[in-house]
């Protein structure tokens, strides 16, 4: 584990140090996109901006309105904390930054769905290999594989040979980017996004089996039951016409 990295006067972060780098490898992902399919490249960098204060904005107040009882009594020191940021407040603020970026520009649409989907994807992978340095509790249950660990040094430490879910999610959604690139222009528009929501939903799915979390509904826990919508909304798309790109006239 390595939570932080010390240079003298200065602790570096390795989750802020990976959060960081999700970001900027998913602008480089997206200026070579909007390059390829003829749009300004610095829209990517816009993207990235959006994305990343709408996720801050989104991940705090989800924070806040979980844990209101302590938050409320300083509800600024709060607001402005590093700490605390909640992946699904981050992911719905982000969505509605980018969102509102893209009307600001007049791309709002399909294509830029298609677009987000191999950053999305790539940046979670990054992102994951922050949690797993960091030991910040997102490791699994107990278990006696060959590659179970401790997390000793851990932010949220544990002693216990547990699975390393992060890097299970690190290479599955490392994986996941890799297809989806390779399909981006095979596609006709949305479909791409669509598999998206469906393997990124099954992934997250099959992996909270092996996580610490709890329970909300018929044995199900909430990422399970947000990764039900995902795969739900996206088979059902990519059934409505799913298939290759129509060839240019």
């Amino acid at each position: 584990m390595l939570p932080t990295i010390d240079l003298g006067p200065v602790d570096l972060q390795t989750f802020g140090l990976s959060f960081a780098l999700a970001f900027v490898a998913s602008g480089l992902l997206l200026s070579k996109r909007l390059k390829e399919i003829g749009r300004p490249v610095d829209w990517a960098y816009e993207i990235v901006f959006a994305g990343l204060l709408g996720g801050l904005i989104g991940s705090r107040l989800d924070y806040i309105l979980q844990n209101w009882e302590t938050a409320s009594q300083d509800l600024l020191g709060s607001l402005l904390s590093g700490s605390g940021l909640v992946w699904f407040g981050g992911l719905v603020g982000g969505a509605i930054g980018v969102l509102l970026w893209a009307r600001w520009r007049g791309f709002l649409g399909l294509t830029l769905l298609d677009v987000a989907s191999v950053p999305l994807a790539m940046g979670y992978a990054i992102g994951r290999i922050g949690c797993q340095l960091s030991g910040d509790g997102d490791y699994g249950v107990a278990s006696d594989l060959p590659w179970a660990m401790p997390y000793p040094d851990g932010v949220l430490p544990t002693t216990d040979f547990v699975h390393p879910a992060p890097i299970y999610e690190s290479l599955a959604m490392g994986l996941i980017a890799l297809g989806l690139w390779s399909l981006r222009d095979k596609l006709a528009p949305g479909r791409l996004f669509a598999l998206y929501l469906v393997l990124a939903g099954i992934e997250r799915f099959l992996i909270e089996f092996v996580r610490r979390n709890e329970a909300v509904f018929v044995g199900l826990t909430f990422a399970q039951l947000l990764s039900v919508l995902m795969v739900v909304a996206g088979g059902l798309w990519l059934a409505r016409g799913a298939g290759p790109r129509p060839a240019a006239s």
